[in-house]
């Protein structure tokens, strides 16, 4: 599948979920930590997906959250080889850290 492909899927499948979330921050009655963990949007969606994939080399966005811990923008990335990195980045969109999901699917960590 061609980068483009897969970020016009990722972007359409977050879009979905950022509609749905909004849905049910606004049922939860969410609190002020809860607008921390928004998706990416607009323009930085482009940018911070670019980054990313860049960074790792290809793989298909999954996630997005705008206000990280461990940095401005963090982007989820599956791999093709199925594991998962956390790309965080900064403002600016350059890559802080770039961390593969220690969990394994076995349990044992």
């Amino acid at each position: 599948m061609k980068r483009t492909t897969k970020i016009v899927i990722a972007t359409t499948a977050l879009a979905g979920g950022a509609v749905a979330g909004t849905a049910g921050f606004a049922a939860a009655g969410g609190s002020d930590d809860d607008a921390s963990e928004a998706p990416i949007t607009g323009t930085a969606l482009d940018q911070a997906t670019d980054a990313a994939l860049e960074h790792t080399g290809g793989g298909t966005v999954t996630g997005t959250e705008v206000g990280d811990e461990e940095g401005f923008y963090e982007v989820e990335v599956v791999l093709d080889n199925g594991s998962q990195v956390d790309v965080h980045l900064d403002e600016a969109f350059n890559v802080i850290s770039g961390d593969g999901d220690n969990e394994s699917e076995s349990g044992d960590d």
